[in-house]
């Protein structure tokens, strides 16, 4: 794709790329995204499969709408999902299998553009880029002393981005005027909740294909001036810590941070940034780790995240075999584990433990027992019948991965 927006670029300046968008080479790119990550239906109530049924048809007729200028996106069907460990739900935005179509093919055409100009210490949705490699930055950071860490948290990022703002960052590498109005018809896209339906004057709906792109877009130049005052950022999204040698540095690096929101119309939430020495209790969580005193390991959201998954999966009231319920938690344990393998070895007996107790108490309930597991139900069903049953344990899997890691 950069080759091909190579002979557009003049004075800096990207020209000629609305035809790239519409491509019917790079609109089947976008839907075969589009289909592996699946999704709900939008406004629409159109499925993936549904357009699937006719995808070349409905790909011929996006890209001819695009060549006409008379492509017009449809409302964010937006729904409200709960946020693990917390009885807060947090706002998504589902626009429609169309919709998500086009955003991805416009961002494969954008996002080469401005990778150039992103930050080595930006890693979030950014290609060969990933969470681990964020985490990997920290723990190295820590290691060589930058321990008094700046916790930020910007208040409702991604309902707060101000819409004039970000097409002036975009103007600033984007000429095709095309591009920049249906970027602007994306900003504009009517939001739909239940029977209210509203045009949103900032931020970009959490949920849509493009608005990762938009948001490191948005932060990049707090990426810059940060790392031009000789700060070491790290940050995955919205989500972003400095960490620092001293209080003092730390201090005066908050301040920088704080002056930048205000220019940029953002606000950092007051409760939930502050300044952490990591080398004392209390710590500081990014990432769904929690960092503390030279040891990292799941933070207590993820946890409940992780029990929450294995409580729907374990009701004492379940139909299902042993052997299926089992299947089924681990597929979610390992997954998990993969994740969090890199964490303090002590954390996970506890939740194997957990685990365990969780299907005593069904197999206590199938022999007419009432309540949760206890007495003789550890030492009937023992921790070497799970085993034996193709229980995933975490325990000894870290132990194998520790193993392997020393070698």
């Amino acid at each position: 794709m950069l080759t091909a927006l190579e002979s557009g670029v003049r004075g800096g300046k990207w020209h000629s790329l609305i035809d790239k968008v519409w491509s019917l080479a790079n609109l089947r790119a976008a839907y075969a995204r589009v289909k592996r990550n699946h999704g709900a239906a939008g406004v629409d109530h159109q499925t993936v499969e549904g357009f699937e049924r006719r995808r070349e048809e409905n790909l011929a007729h996006i890209s001819e709408q695009l060549r006409e200028g008379k492509y017009q996106p449809q409302a964010v069907r937006r729904v409200m999902i709960p946020k693990p460990g917390r009885k807060e739900k947090r706002p998504l935005g589902v626009p429609t299998v169309r919709d998500r179509v086009t955003q991805t093919a416009l961002r494969n055409v954008l996002e080469p553009i401005f990778e150039h100009e992103f930050a080595q210490h930006s890693y979030g949705f950014r290609p060969g880029r990933g969470a681990k490699d964020a985490l990997r930055r920290v723990d190295a950071l820590l290691k060589q002393g930058f321990t008094w860490v700046v916790d930020a948290d910007i208040k409702s990022f991604f309902d707060s981005i101000d819409h004039e703002r970000l097409m002036t960052l975009m103007e600033q590498k984007i000429a095709d005027s095309r591009v920049l109005a249906l970027l602007g018809q994306y900003l504009g896209q009517r939001v739909m909740a239940s029977m209210e339906a509203w045009t949103p004057e900032a931020g970009t709906p959490q949920g849509a294909v493009i608005s990762p792109l938009l948001a490191n877009i948005f932060l990049n130049p707090l990426d810059h001036v940060i790392a031009q005052a000789g700060y070491e950022m790290t940050r995955y999204a919205d989500d972003f810590v400095v960490q620092c040698r001293s209080e003092e540095e730390a201090r005066v690096a908050l301040a920088v941070i704080q002056t930048w929101m205000t220019t940029a119309g953002l606000r950092l939430h007051p409760d939930k940034t502050r300044i952490v020495n990591a080398t004392a209790p209390g710590g500081f969580d990014f990432l769904g780790y929690h960092f503390e005193a030279g040891k990292r390991w799941p933070s207590k959201k993820s946890k409940q995240k992780l029990k929450d998954r294995h409580r729907a999966l374990t009701a004492r009231t379940s139909g299902d075999s042993l052997k299926a319920i089992i299947a089924s938690t681990n597929r979610v344990t390992r997954g998990w584990f993969e994740y969090f393998k890199h964490s303090h070895r002590a954390i996970f007996p506890e939740l194997d433990g957990w685990l365990r107790g969780r299907l005593r108490s069904i197999l206590r309930k199938r022999r007419g027992g009432k309540g949760r597991a206890r007495g003789h139900d550890h030492q009937r069903w023992p921790n070497s019948f799970f085993a034996e049953q193709g229980l995933f344990s975490m325990t000894a899997a870290h132990v194998l991965a520790s193993q392997s890691s020393r070698r």
